[in-house]
């Protein structure tokens, strides 16, 4: 497991700026396949089937759930893109790097 993908998101209300882009790039740095796509963190994971990426997005669910940021998900037959930003600040804040290392761990299981 990463160092981020060990870490927990801390909530975030706003009232605290976005990254800018040398931040963005040193987190960008520590994943692996994610790059940023119009202010959003973005990965586009490829499955067999659509039972594996069923599971895949209902897990990412529930790790979600538990750090209590959510992605936007696009799911198809035998994929899924997974964008993360912090909507309270309008722009990427740790927790969405939290939740792309997290989203990688669980792909790799």
């Amino acid at each position: 497991m990463s160092e981020l993908a060990a870490k927990s998101c801390k909530p975030c209300e706003g009232g605290v700026a976005p990254y800018n882009a040398p931040q963005t790039r040193e987190m960008l740095a520590q994943l692996k396949g994610w790059i940023v796509e119009d202010g959003k963190l973005v990965k586009l994971y490829a499955f067999k089937n659509y039972y594996q990426t069923m599971a895949f997005v209902n897990a990412l669910a529930w790790v979600s759930h538990r750090e209590d940021h959510h992605p936007d998900l696009l799911v198809a037959y035998n994929q899924c893109r997974v964008a993360y930003s912090t909507h309270a600040i309008g722009g990427l804040s740790e927790n969405d790097f939290i939740c792309a290392a997290k989203a990688d761990a669980l792909f790799q299981l």
